[in-house]
C-alpha cells in the first residue's frame, strides 16, 4: 500500500513545511534509512551491540505519534506513527556505542515524520532508532559529534 505525505498528514494530524510537495508518494525502506539527525538499523545489523534490559516494556505507537527526538534549541521533532496495533516502541534499550534512543517493531509500514524532512516509511520488521554523528575536523580535535539539524 501506497501512501502520499497528503494522506499521512491528514491521518496523523501531523504537519510538514509549506516547501514539501505533499502529493509525493512516501518510500518504504526495508534496511538502513536515515532522517536528518536519525538513523534507522535493522535490528540483526547490530544485536551484537545493542540489548534490551530484562525490565524491558512496549508502548504502542499510536496514529497520532511518539516523538522520538526534537531538534537542536527546541526545533522540529522526530515522529514515529502508526496504525494502532501494529508497531510498538521502547526506549529500554542498552547500546555499547550510546547512540541507540530507542527500537521499534512493528508488523506493517510505520511512519517517521519530520515537518522539514517529510516522511518516510519502515516495513515491517524489527529496528534500532539512533542519533547520527559525525567526524569533528582537525581544529576541532577530530572528536565525533553528534549531528543536530
Amino acid at each position: 500500500m501506497t501512501m502520499t505525505l497528503a494522506e499521512l498528514t491528514a491521518r496523523t494530524g501531523l504537519d510538514v513545511l509549506g516547501h514539501l510537495e505533499r502529493e509525493i508518494t512516501i518510500p518504504v525502506v526495508v534496511g538502513l534509512q536515515a532522517q536528518g539527525d536519525l538513523i534507522v538499523v535493522p535490528y540483526a545489523l547490530v544485536e551484537a551491540s545493542v540489548a534490551e534490559h530484562s525490565w524491558i516494556t512496549w508502548r504502542d505507537v499510536p496514529r497520532t505519534g511518539i516523538e522520538l527526538l526534537r531538534s537542536a534549541g527546541g526545533g522540529n521533532p522526530h515522529t514515529l506513527t502508526a496504525d494502532p496495533g501494529t508497531c510498538r516502541w521502547t526506549s529500554q534499550i542498552r547500546d555499547e556505542r550510546g547512540l541507540a534512543i530507542g527500537m521499534l517493531e512493528t508488523t506493517a509500514v510505520a511512519y517517521l515524520i519530520h515537518p522539514e524532512h517529510g516522511a518516510t516509511g519502515i516495513a515491517p520488521g524489527k529496528y534500532v532508532v539512533r542519533r547520527q554523528r559525525e567526524r569533528g575536523d582537525r581544529r576541532a580535535g577530530g572528536t565525533s559529534r553528534l549531528i543536530a539539524d
